[in-house]
């Protein structure tokens, strides 16, 4: 045993839970309803502030549980359900306040109050959100940002209420709408417009959206206005799986790798999946004799010698 490794005994365990999700963040909160405590610092904190990602997380997963019955068809819709719970919070009341803070511009009020709240790559509103939350987030300090704070007590739905009156507010969105502007990009352009992949010069529309605004379905993109918005994704969603039983031997499950398989762009395999990605659509993985034979990609090779 190499000296400091923490053994199982020192680690956190959650057991007969109807639930359990982690959104790279601590272990505390792995079920709201049964936070655990009592465990070593490097696994994470307790009883502090939890991202907006895991919040979320919590809230769709707990919901999941809640209703019972769970699919890999649920799982397969959650993974690109692309609410964004910070918008669900921000939205209503930037929109509202907007009208007093850029009198001279209603087209941004307008369509962040239209805007969906979902990152999918028709969504109009998302972008300029988005680039709107980036700027108060980067300008308005964390205590300032939410009328209501953080409780440990009720750690999902806090901090709450956004703080439409902190310095910075206005101007952040005078700067989020500017900067589209000068770039050529409709306020309302739909995100996968402009939130974009581009293999072998094919531009793949991406939706997702980033950790802060606690999109499950994350993508952290490369912001690159004169190339036409976010032109590469740098990390976020990579390997996806949804895995569950029927009642049969075998298991049910679907893959993706957002990313494709091969590095190689003279590879068949460079952007398949990635298209895949941004379908929507799933690869159908075959464990068992009966599902492998019925492939119909299936190719079989003997090697002699």
């Amino acid at each position: 045993m190499q000296p400091g490794v923490f053994g199982p005994a020192r680690m956190p365990v959650l057991r007969d839970a109807p639930y359990a999700e982690n959104s790279n963040d601590s272990a505390w909160l792995a079920n709201a309803d049964r936070p655990l405590t009592g465990y070593e610092r490097i696994f994470g904190t307790v009883a502090t502030q939890r991202s907006p990602r895991t919040r979320g997380g919590i809230e769709d997963v707990a919901a999941m549980a809640g209703r019972g019955g769970l699919t890999v068809a649920d799982l397969q819709r959650q993974q690109f359900a692309n609410r964004v719970p910070v918008g669900d919070m921000a939205a209503a009341d930037a929109a509202k306040a907007c009208a007093t803070a850029l009198p001279e511009d209603p087209e941004v009020c307008r369509v962040i109050g239209a805007w969906d709240r979902t990152v999918n790559t028709d969504s109009r509103g998302a972008l300029l959100f988005d680039r709107f939350w980036r700027r108060f987030t980067g300008t308005v300090k964390p205590a300032d940002q939410w009328k209501v704070p953080f409780s440990a007590a009720d750690p999902v739905r806090t901090p709450n209420t956004l703080n439409t009156e902190a310095p910075g507010f206005a101007q952040a969105l005078k700067d989020a709408s500017a900067e589209l502007r000068a770039a050529g990009i409709a306020l309302d352009a739909p995100l996968g417009d402009h939130q974009f992949v581009v293999r072998n010069g094919e531009r793949i529309p991406v939706s997702g959206g980033t950790e802060s605004l606690g999109v499950w379905n994350k993508a952290e993109p490369v912001w690159n206005a004169a190339g036409g918005g976010y032109v590469e994704v740098a990390h976020g969603t990579s390997h996806v799986q949804a895995v569950g039983w029927d009642g049969s031997r075998c298991p049910v499950a679907r893959t993706l790798l957002s990313y494709s398989q091969s590095s190689n762009p003279a590879s068949p395999h460079y952007s398949d999946q990635t298209r895949l990605f941004s379908g929507e659509r799933w690869v159908t993985s075959r464990f068992c004799e009966k599902d492998i034979l019925r492939s119909p990609a299936l190719r079989t090779v003997v090697v002699r010698g």
